[in-house]
């Protein structure tokens, strides 16, 4: 992988890179944080919302204090493959920067759009490779990145100790976001659909026993709450599912960046809690 920038923080060092992916079929861009020492540490993965790149969570978030005092490497990549001959739509919510964290299996996003294998069968092994890694890692986002988080924990719980997500797309197929980005993505077929939407999979039983925890925060004036997020869909499912979900509204928060600041200590803490247990 190739380091674009560098920058000292905290103690550790923050690194932006660049890598051809053999699985998107383009460029693939990353910040990497690393705590001060010689590791080996475990590794918390941040997957951001739409329009987000690998730099939002990196200069919004204000994550890195809390990962040097707990020793957690942190890992946010791009929200999409980009570039020139990679499909796009002129909306926010569909094409660059909205990959939604899936393999798409529908022409024009085929080619290129193939996030959920970049992730799970790519990225991880990168990191292990180029990074003192302990080799346990742990998973969040937001929005479409707590979307991701939720999905990709619960279908591969093998790979993640701990998940948890900021104001995430609970339940795509029950959502504007969702359909529409699924329709592109995934065709007509709401079974195909229901395998990426994480009330629906707890509900299924997926990942059942895996996580003791899975921690929400949610702004309670947040403009996406009621139409897009729909947090109490996730509740149902975990309760009827005996997972258990600690979702936290938080009064007066929105969905901005400033709500995770408020609270990303909390989440890196959470994480570090199990992945050193």
């Amino acid at each position: 992988m190739q380091v674009t920038k560098q920058h000292q923080v905290h103690g550790g060092t923050l690194r932006y890179l660049k890598h051809d992916s053999a699985t998107t079929g383009t460029p693939m861009t990353l910040s990497v944080f690393v705590p001060a020492g010689e590791g080996p540490f475990p590794v918390l993965i941040w997957l951001s919302g739409l329009t987000c790149t690998e730099d939002n969570f990196t200069t919004k978030a204000g994550a890195y204090a809390a990962a040097a005092a707990h020793g957690v490497i942190i890992v946010a990549p791009d929200t999409s493959p980009r570039g020139e001959g990679v499909a796009d739509d002129p909306a926010y919510d569909l094409g660059q920067g909205a990959g939604f964290y899936v393999d798409a299996t529908e022409a024009p996003w085929a080619k290129h759009f193939r996030m959920e294998t970049y992730f799970v069968e790519e990225l991880i092994g990168l990191i292990d490779a180029e990074f003192p890694t302990t080799k346990a890692r742990s998973i969040s986002g937001h929005s479409m990145g707590g979307h991701g988080a939720l999905t990709l924990a619960l279908r591969h719980p093998h790979l993640f100790r701990s998940v948890s997500a900021f104001a995430p797309i609970t339940s795509p197929t029950r959502c504007a976001w969702g359909e529409k980005a699924f329709t592109a993505y995934l065709g007509d077929d709401r079974e195909t659909w229901a395998a990426h939407d994480a009330a629906r999979l707890i509900e299924d039983g997926v990942g059942a026993g895996c996580y003791d925890d899975i921690l929400i925060d949610q702004g309670d004036a947040d403009p996406f709450l009621v139409e897009q997020l729909k947090p109490e869909l996730l509740v149902a499912a975990g309760e009827a599912a005996g997972q258990t979900i600690s979702l936290r509204m938080q009064p007066g928060y929105d969905h901005s960046y400033f709500f995770m600041a408020s609270f990303i200590a909390d989440h890196v803490a959470f994480h570090a809690e199990r992945l050193k247990g």
